[in-house]
């Protein structure tokens, strides 16, 4: 009897249980749809979804900044609460990054309100059109106003952080115009900027060097005081000096201290002004626009060539930053000092901000004036031959030497000697598996003899040459003179000649005037 009942108390729960799965399946998507059509849904959800994109409209190849900046801030996120993950290596970061994996969703808390994200995915139905995905955002109604505002300029604040804190220094190298359809027609090519020098490797006076760091450091924190002064956020630098000195490795060591990508600009595959300014268009924030040797890049003293064929004078006249020089082919650089000028501190040079532009040469005295005056070259920077504070540097990375008895030798010699910084470099190169550092010395000191010997020839052979001209001079001076006198007697001859002949024709005529 028990049995029994049991039996009907189960049979009538399955039954009830069918009744629920059917209306569950045929009336509630029913209503569910009735009430949201009507409106009366929207009555009862107090929640509100935004959702972000991972391209930019339909341009499925570009993927959204708001996007990455999104699941930069994410990533963190998910190591600690997501279940399921995405992990991977990104090319141009220095570890792994995680992001959600695709259909879930993690809960994040600011300012003791609950924020839910989710990571939904489309597959795609063309093999034209990649998959996508969108990142949703879920929240309570009542704190519109505070996510909004304060929680979303967070997010994007932190997601930022995130990517340069993670990010690896690149390295950008301008296309050649001709090829550019080589490149996919990319203005950039670009790589990661291993080089490891700092500013402790480079062989300066410790003042001077500390001079320039303390120089970039305040620059990089100037954003307010360069708004308060009306001025773009960017700060120009001239590296001059001989080669050898270290020009480039300042500018790494720039990129290295500030964390700022390089772009490395040949201004002879530059076709014309306007394509600098693309260039210039096209880079980013916080970076270094280096141009190298800009004495042997381009003719900047500022002067045109005259044209084969004569042009109108207003054509002549004309300074505009169209840029084109004379009879130059059409693959020849047509940039022009004016164009490079509206470069360095134009109205586009504005366009970015937290930049620096160096420039490099071997002869400054080349340089047009205007190019780096104060204002568009702000601090020039002179990379001089080694000296005994910069010997004492690269003894310390090279040998890992304070002190040497050897070392007041050096002194002595490197002051009386003009021996650039990488020559000094590679006669402090251990060349023997032992690394004798003694060695390394002594062979800097045969080479600082050797020049101190080659030096003095040459102030002899100088001296020589000199005497030489002086005597040579002294020769044609006397010979001037010696022709002079001669020149002075054969007039006073000539004179006297002359003086003669008009004695005797006057006394001729005096005797036939008596005859008459």
């Amino acid at each position: 009897m028990e049995g029994q009942e049991m039996w009907m108390r189960l049979s009538t729960f399955m039954f009830v249980i069918s009744i629920f799965d059917r209306l569950k399946s045929e009336f509630f998507p029913a209503v569910a749809y009735l009430l949201r059509v009507t409106g009366i849904s929207k009555l009862f959800d107090r929640k509100i979804d935004i959702t972000f994109s991972e391209f930019i409209g339909t341009d499925y190849w570009k993927t959204s900044r708001a996007y990455q900046l999104l699941e930069a801030y994410l990533g963190p996120k998910s190591e600690r609460a997501a279940k399921r993950m995405k992990g991977q290596l990104p090319k141009y970061s220095k570890k792994l990054s995680f992001t959600l994996a695709d259909f879930e969703d993690i809960v994040d808390v600011f300012q003791g309100i609950g924020i839910q994200w989710y990571l939904h995915k489309y597959e795609s139905k063309s093999k034209y059109v990649p998959e996508r995905r969108e990142l949703r955002l879920r929240f309570d109604r009542k704190h519109r106003e505070t996510i909004m505002t304060s929680y979303l300029d967070h997010v994007l604040k932190e997601g930022k952080t995130i990517m340069v804190q993670n990010r690896r220094i690149q390295l950008y190298s301008n296309n050649p115009a001709k090829d550019m359809y080589e490149y996919g027609n990319k203005l950039w090519s670009h790589g990661v900027f291993d080089h490891p020098v700092t500013f402790k490797h480079l062989a300066m006076d410790p003042k001077k060097k500390q001079e320039i760091i303390e120089d970039l450091i305040t620059f990089s924190k100037g954003k307010d005081y360069y708004a308060e002064l009306g001025k773009p956020w960017k700060r120009g630098y001239l590296l001059y000096g001989p080669p050898g000195t270290g020009k480039s490795s300042m500018v790494a060591a720039m990129s290295n201290l500030l964390d700022y990508d390089v772009y490395d600009i040949e201004l002879t595959a530059v076709k014309n002004n306007s394509e600098l300014r693309k260039l210039l268009q096209n880079t980013t924030d916080k970076c270094i626009i280096a141009i190298e040797d800009i004495d042997c890049s381009l003719n900047l003293t500022g002067k045109r060539k005259k044209g084969k064929k004569k042009k109108k004078k207003s054509d002549e006249d004309s300074d505009s930053d169209s840029g084109s020089d004379s009879d130059s082919d059409d693959e020849k650089s047509k940039v022009t000092l004016s164009g490079l000028l509206n470069f360095i501190d134009g109205l586009w040079s504005a366009c970015g901000k937290e930049r620096i532009i160096v420039f490099t040469t071997n002869h400054v005295d080349k340089l047009d004036p205007a190019l780096i005056r104060r204002g568009r070259m702000d601090k020039h920077i002179e990379m001089s031959y080694c000296c005994f504070e910069g010997f004492k540097v690269l003894a310390k990375n090279y040998l890992r030497l304070d002190s040497h008895e050897l070392f007041e030798t050096i002194r002595s010699l490197i002051g009386e000697v003009q021996m650039t910084p990488a020559d000094v470099a590679e006669h402090l190169m251990p060349k023997t598996v032992d690394r004798n550092p003694e060695k390394c010395l002594e062979d800097l000191i045969r080479a600082l003899e050797n020049k101190k010997e080659e030096t003095g020839k040459k102030q002899e052979a100088k001296e020589d040459e000199q005497k030489k001209e002086e005597a040579k001079e002294e020769e044609i001076a006397e010979a001037k003179e010696e022709e002079e006198t001669r020149e002075e007697a054969e007039e006073k001859e000539e004179a006297k000649a002359e003086a003669e002949e008009e004695a005797e024709s006057s006394g001729a005529e005096e005797e036939a005037a008596f005859d008459h």
